[in-house]
């Protein structure tokens, strides 16, 4: 079967592959009664029906955007790390010792350190694996897997021993001053003369935009993104060309792990202000899906992270005003996303080959 053109391998079909769950999830909805018109309103207000629902749909979109690059920079080097939910985890740890630690000092040192912090705990944590993995072949799934228990377990023993404030017995702990909160974006905002609404998305968003710039560099644009692509396309041809397998994998997974890590700020530096349990709520996993709908592309999974992100918030609006269609009625829709842009891409793929064929020159060349 011929291959696409590469705006339809990147851009059509995953477009028309959401489209048809789309098309499935509104048969769900209508199978329990319901409007699926209306759902489709209610949770298209929801995530983008003011400011501050769009701020929170930007929240969420910031935490898959650093775990979809996390997937992404570990799958072009042939890695599936599924340990993004662990490597937050650790890389929170981080960004909380930088709070307390820099306590009553300015956001913009406290935002510095706090994301030199969370990416060295992230690297950190995913480096175990992944030397593991360069030195004794271990199972870099089954081990990423294993760290994310390890990360929680050592989380839950921090803050109920270690990090909670004297005489407290929840677990977390205590705020970090004023003067160290990360601003909002309608702060941000505020400051150049416009007045807009509260939006609770801050200004760790344009870091995962630019963290997003730089891993297209990295991959794209570098000598060492290219060996990275190599190995993860060949393991045998990078090492026939004199590259050293052990390298490539910790570094890859060390850059896999400090992006995930990155993730932890959104949440204890830009919005809670503490390290709680609880922070990470899935976004690790939820990148495996961000970084597979967007081809492992940079572009991509920007706009995939803004689409699950759309239905994490939007869907909470969603079961508010329609009681009938429950939260879980979101993580079907998100299934269905998965399954019909990964595990069934040919049920869109052949027929678009076939269809796009027909516009194909003599000479083999797309129109």
């Amino acid at each position: 079967m011929p291959q696409l053109p590469r705006w339809a391998e990147n851009v059509l079909v995953p477009i028309l592959s959401v489209g048809l769950a789309v098309l499935f999830s509104a048969l769900a909805v209508l199978s329990i009664g319901e409007s699926p018109l209306q759902a489709v309103q209610v949770l298209s207000y929801g995530a983008f029906g003011n400011p501050y629902n769009f701020g929170f749909t930007l929240y969420y979109t910031t935490n898959f955007i650093f775990t979809g690059l996390a997937v992404s920079v570990a799958f072009h080097a042939g890695l599936f790390n599924i340990g993004g939910e662990g490597q937050a985890l650790f890389g929170g740890i981080g960004a909380a010792l930088a709070g307390l630690w820099l306590d009553s000092t300015n956001w913009i040192i406290v935002l510095i350190i706090g994301l030199g912090a969370s990416i060295a705990f992230g690297s950190l944590w995913a480096a175990v694996p992944a030397f593991l993995l360069a030195t004794r072949g271990s199972n870099i799934v089954i081990t990423t897997i294993m760290f994310n228990y390890i990360a929680a377990g050592l989380l839950v023993a921090l803050l109920s021993n270690v990090l909670k404030p004297t005489g407290s017995d929840a677990p977390r702990t205590r705020q970090f001053a004023q003067d160290s909160h990360v601003p909002r974006l309608d702060q941000v905002i505020n400051w150049w003369g416009f007045d807009i609404a509260r939006i609770e998305a801050n200004i760790i968003f344009l870091v995962a935009l630019l963290a997003a710039v730089g891993v297209w560099l990295f991959l794209y644009r570098s000598r060492l993104g290219y060996e990275v692509r190599m190995f993860g396309h060949s393991n045998s041809v990078s090492d026939y060309s004199g590259q050293s397998s052990f390298k490539i994998t910790m570094i890859a997974m060390a850059i896999s792990g400090g992006l995930a890590g990155l993730m932890a700020t959104n949440a204890v530096l830009g919005q809670q202000h503490q390290l709680s349990l609880g922070f990470v709520g899935g976004a690790g996993f939820t990148g495996i899906a961000v970084s597979l709908i967007g081809r492992s592309h940079p572009l991509g999974i920007v706009l995939a992270a803004l689409l699950f992100g759309a239905l994490f918030q939007g869907g909470a609006e969603l079961s508010f005003e329609i009681p009938a269609i429950p939260t879980k009625m979101i993580i079907v829709i998100q299934a269905l996303v998965i399954l019909f842009v990964g595990a069934m891409e040919n049920l869109i793929r052949y027929p678009t080959v076939a269809l796009l064929t027909m516009f194909r020159t003599r000479n083999g060349r797309w129109i």
